[in-house]
């Protein structure tokens, strides 16, 4: 095949876990664009991070941990954390000379020949021995099926395209999702809409007191457990809970997070229920998640029966050729910094096995 590019690793993704892996790769002696490469689907620096709404700003962020080598430090609070964080990464790209190349729309990993991989892109194809996925969850947005989705006259949309709260002014909303993002929308659109009404498929669970070390072990080694039998993988938050924060406690004392179970049909006018319930809405804002963008990565067979992909660590059971950083266990940013160090590990021994048989 003319005009293909070969390195030894393919990094696809540069947020969190993609630069986290490229600056592990620099640190132990690989060189950008001659030993590996980083791909980015994103028009700028900042991973999913510069596709966040407005209002959440730096201060509303929980648990982000900094990237390894490079402190955020000085961050103003009050700042769009999509600005923030999107210097940030800009800063840490050019501080340690990462290269990566976007945007660059990564369409297919296949087989090719002499055991190597070709990642099929955008930007023409490259060939690797190895291949470090980091493609995390924004780009795969979960839209649930509900009978009579079609049908409504109002507007639905999804967490990857909340426009912030002033958008919903006058409106009445329904906000599907009972999760961190569902609560956040739901506290913020309040005080503008004309009404909302939050729906959720199970009862939300409210986690009181400290999350200390031992329960945030815990929490992952449930979704751990999950991606080594091969399932698809459930976020860490989806196994802690909601944090009783201040903010919850006043949602909850003015009814704003008066839960509803989940509605049995959409209809032109709102949302109704079997028992005869109705609420007509204006739009219904699906806070329902998102799912592991590795359709490029079917070509290789990688999936369960179980729907999901088995990893030890990062590396892919059936193809150790293959890291998954981000995934799972690793969706956090501090579980996506020890990731990228942990599959870099593997990969330079997979390469040295590899030196030495040849």
């Amino acid at each position: 095949m003319n005009n293909v590019r070969e390195v030894e690793v393919v990094v696809i993704g540069a947020g969190q876990a993609g630069l986290a892996a490229a600056f592990h790769l620099r640190r132990t002696g690989f060189e950008p664009e001659r030993d590996f490469v980083v791909l980015d689907r994103a028009p700028d620096p900042g991973g999913a991070w510069q596709f966040r709404w407005p209002s959440l700003t730096y201060g509303k962020v929980h648990g982000m941990h900094a990237l390894p080598g490079m402190e955020l430090t000085d961050a103003d609070p009050a700042r769009p954390s999509s600005e923030v964080i999107g210097e940030y990464f800009a800063a840490y790209e050019h501080t340690f000379d990462l290269r990566v190349r976007r945007p660059v729309e990564v369409r297919s990993v296949r087989e090719g020949s002499g055991g190597r991989l070709l990642v099929e892109t955008s930007d023409g194809t490259w060939s690797a021995q190895a291949l470090i996925n980091a493609t995390g969850t924004w780009g795969r947005p979960f839209w649930p099926s509900s009978p009579g989705q079609k049908t409504f006259r109002g507007r639905q949309l999804h967490t990857a395209q909340y426009p912030g709260p002033e958008a919903f002014a006058g409106l009445r909303v329904v906000v599907v999702g009972g999760g961190a993002s569902g609560t956040q929308h739901l506290l913020e659109i309040a005080p503008h809409a004309a009404d909302t009404t939050w729906v959720t498929r199970r009862p939300p669970v409210f986690r009181e007191g400290p999350f200390d070390e031992e329960a945030g072990r815990a929490a992952v080694a449930l979704v751990e457990e999950r991606v080594r039998r091969g399932l698809p993988p459930l976020s860490v938050v989806s196994v802690t809970g909601l944090p009783l924060n201040d903010a919850i406690r006043q949602g909850l004392a003015d009814g704003v997070l008066d839960r509803l179970p989940m509605f049995d049909r959409i209809t032109p006018e709102g949302v109704e229920w079997d028992d005869g319930r109705r609420v007509p809405a204006d739009v219904i804002l699906w806070a329902t998640g998102f799912r592991a963008a590795v359709d490029h990565l079917a070509p290789l067979r990688l999936r369960e029966p179980g729907g999901g992909i088995r990893v030890e660590g990062t590396r892919a059971v059936a193809d150790p050729r293959i890291h998954l950083v981000g995934y799972g266990p690793s969706a956090s940013t501090v579980g996506a910094n020890r990731a990228g160090r942990a599959a870099v590990r593997d990969i330079r021994r997979l390469l040295a096995q590899e030196t030495v048989a040849a």
